[in-house]
């Protein structure tokens, strides 16, 4: 963002932030709802969903639920469970499909999938609340008597090994339904750019939506050498923002914490980011008579927003990192990539200009620059 100057409207609690978005499905709902909050939203899909409906393995599948009864039916995803009937339909076997589903207990992992089963005209016997994998495995081993029951489970894109060896180990017959699997997006340059941006930690937040993308963007980082520094920069500024735990699941193992909402629902997660991000990433001080509350690529002055080049916002953060301190030319110089004091004086007179109070930024003769007022920490220096 280049332009600069006030913007007179009220300011939305995620203006003068960017959040990039790692989601293959619903990316324009989740960033029109980001938007509306004032998020500038970068799109970066990671992965994309490939059906299998001609996949030989469905097929043989769904073939084995209708040759025998099937006990227990595990829908993990709605958009799944929708393209296994979809594509018994294109066999001509979804009549005898939903049949077999009458006679065994339909379980949904949540309420997409719930959604789905009632779409077919039944009704599911238990859904958790937690929509997780694991609470529908202990849900299964509670009630017992596994052994010698036929049980299908609607795998969501990749393979559930902890589930499928559990069931197996207490004696049921599992058969997987493998109805889409992840692949990474056809073009991989917009996550290759947001992994620069985060490890530049130029980015505010990233969302994830499911397991295989955040996969998918740890994975791209391996390959960019950017894996630590982006990773390092996700433990501190930069949030990662998850819909739920499993989701989480690939960064909790790279030690990356994730902000996670108590329900995995989109709209929760849109409110999660609104609560987290201005408190993770942005600073609220009191400088001279005037109010700053320091974001993204912004500040607000006294509830005005004012849009700042890259440089000025660099150099704001600087200052507002050590509220009242001095900052040295000499650090400042090195932040700002050149060796040219004139262009340091001239940037900074920008910055003031921008703010529109020059006193707000005080030049310390032959040391550097400070914000006015008292010299405190900056945990200290919030409102």
């Amino acid at each position: 963002m280049t332009d600069s100057g006030p913007v007179t409207a009220p300011v939305e609690p995620l203006a003068g932030y960017t959040v990039a978005l790692t989601a293959a499905r619903r990316r324009e709902e989740f960033g029109a709802a980001l938007e509306r909050r004032g998020a500038k939203v970068v799109y970066a899909p990671a992965i994309r969903i490939v059906p299998l409906a001609d996949d030989a393995r469905l097929r043989e599948a769904t073939e084995r639920c209708i040759a025998a009864p099937v006990d227990v039916v595990v829908a993990t995803t709605g958009i799944g469970f929708r393209g296994w009937v979809d594509a018994a339909e294109t066999w001509g076997l979804a009549d005898r499909l939903v049949a077999a589903f009458e006679s065994a207990d339909l379980l949904a992992r949540g309420p997409k999938a719930r959604g789905a089963i009632r779409a077919t005209g039944l009704r599911e016997a238990w859904s958790p609340e937690s929509e997780s994998s694991s609470e529908v495995m202990s849900y299964l081993t509670a009630h017992g008597g596994l052994d010698g029951k036929r049980i299908a489970v609607q795998l969501h894109g990749e393979p559930l090994p902890d589930m499928l060896q559990t069931l197996r180990a207490a004696g049921a017959e599992v058969i997987e339904i493998p109805v889409y699997r992840w692949v990474p997006a056809q073009d991989m340059a917009p996550v290759r750019r947001v992994v620069e941006c985060v490890a530049a930690r130029s980015l505010d937040a990233v969302a994830f939506t499911s397991a295989p993308a955040a996969a998918s963007f740890l994975q791209t980082a391996d390959e960019m050498a950017l894996r630590s520094a982006a990773a390092e920069a996700m433990r501190g500024p930069v949030v990662a923002a998850c819909v739920g735990p499993v989701t989480a699941a690939p960064l909790g193992r790279a030690g990356i914490p994730c902000v996670i909402p108590s329900r995995g629902r989109l709209g929760a997660l849109v409110r999660e980011i609104v609560e987290q991000v201005p408190i993770r990433r942005g600073l609220r001080l009191r400088v001279g008579e005037r109010a700053l509350d320091v974001r993204g690529h912004a500040v607000a002055v006294d509830g005005v927003l004012v849009a700042l080049p890259a440089a000025s916002m660099t150099l704001l953060r600087a200052l507002a990192a050590r509220p009242g301190y001095v900052v040295s030319r000499a650090d400042l110089l090195n932040l700002t990539g050149t060796t040219d004091e004139h262009a340091l004086e001239v940037a900074v007179g920008r910055l003031r200009t921008s703010l529109g109070d020059p006193a707000l930024i005080r030049t310390v003769v032959k040391r550097g620059y400070r914000l006015d007022c008292e010299p405190v920490s900056a945990s200290s220096g919030c409102l």
